[in-house]
């Protein structure tokens, strides 16, 4: 016998893997270190001149072709795209799974009577009153499996695996459609209302995410060029 609390525990685990993942994100080692050094000279006189100075460490990459370059900027590139593709595929998971939470709640709730035969035809879940006042509850406005609640849990995960950087919530946006996309196939057919109406909330907060990162950039480069003509003045 299944019930909502077993869909919400995986749920919940993926929700703390998103910050393990945001939280195990480190800083990656500076590629240039400065050497202080000490020059000591002679001048004309036969007197001594003392004079501080840096230099770059010899193993340093060279500045004039950038701070990568041949396979160095490969292997950069190469784990960046692997980065991507390990959000990416999270984020898929977790939705296909929520999604998939949310229909057998809803299901269970009494919606979609021809699910609800499926369902108990497979021998997935067996439902008693008190089974499916819960699910009616979590299906609710301010329920577990709602639409807001939902659709927060979705994207504060994809914030937790981008570390809440603005410039990779598109490629995560498209990683959560794909993830409903799947969710539908393994269905077997359209998802129910509450799931579509899911869709475009979490869409809708995905864009105000992208939005608010841009106004950042915005305010950043404004306040870049006060700075500037003050410097100037």
């Amino acid at each position: 016998m299944s019930t909502i609390s077993s869909v919400s525990s995986v749920d919940s685990g993926l929700y703390a893997q998103g910050a393990l993942v945001q939280g195990s994100t480190q800083k990656a080692p500076d590629t240039e270190k400065e050497v202080k050094t000490e020059k000591i000279e002679k001048n004309e006189n036969g007197g001594v001149v003392y004079e501080a100075s840096s230099k770059n460490d010899a193993k340093s990459p060279d500045k004039s072709a950038g701070i990568y370059s041949g396979a160095d900027k490969s292997q950069l590139i190469a784990k960046l795209k692997a980065d991507a593709e390990e959000r990416n595929a999270s984020l898929r998971s977790l939705v296909e799974k929520m999604m998939l939470g949310q229909n057998k709640a809803y299901t269970i709730a009494g919606n979609d009577e021809d699910s609800m035969w499926k369902f108990l035809a497979e021998g997935k879940f067996e439902v008693d009153p008190e089974t499916k006042r819960q699910a009616q509850e979590d299906i609710s406005e301010d329920g577990y499996w709602g639409v807001e609640k939902t659709s927060d849990r979705i994207v504060d995960f994809a914030k937790a695996l981008a570390g809440n950087d603005a410039g990779k919530a598109q490629e995560l946006l498209d990683a959560f459609k794909k993830g409903y996309e799947q969710a539908e196939k393994t269905w077997g057919k359209e998802l129910p209302e509450i799931s579509k109406k899911t869709f475009e909330a979490t869409e809708r907060k995905f864009n105000e995410w992208m939005n608010e990162g841009a106004k950042k950039t915005e305010d950043a480069e404004a306040v870049a060029v006060g700075a500037n003509l003050n410097i100037q003045s």
